[in-house]
């Protein structure tokens, strides 16, 4: 099973559990099963088909461009990432 690791606020909202063993061939499956487990969780990651705004997905240290559909193995990181915004900026 693939390791799923989650923003820090959303590892709280699933009993601090980060990172999870998580079943699934993609990154939709991997969703889909996390949401049996931890439910409501899903919504917070992704509206439909698409990751939500503001959320990126890493698999295996690479950040996917093609989001829920990228392939994951059993021994796969993946790591849900809350975008960071700001910046430096000059006057």
């Amino acid at each position: 099973m693939a390791l799923v690791y989650l923003p820090i606020g959303l590892a709280k909202e699933a009993g601090g559990q980060s990172p999870l063993e998580v079943a699934g061939a993609t990154v939709r499956e991997l969703l889909d099963n996390l949401e049996k487990m931890r439910p409501g969780i899903r919504e917070r990651l992704a509206d439909r088909d698409r990751l939500r705004p503001g959320i990126s997905v890493a698999v295996d240290g690479v950040v996917s461009p093609v989001g829920l559909l990228e392939t994951v193995s059993e021994k796969s990181e993946v790591h849900f990432v809350a975008a960071i915004s700001g910046g430096w900026r000059s006057a």
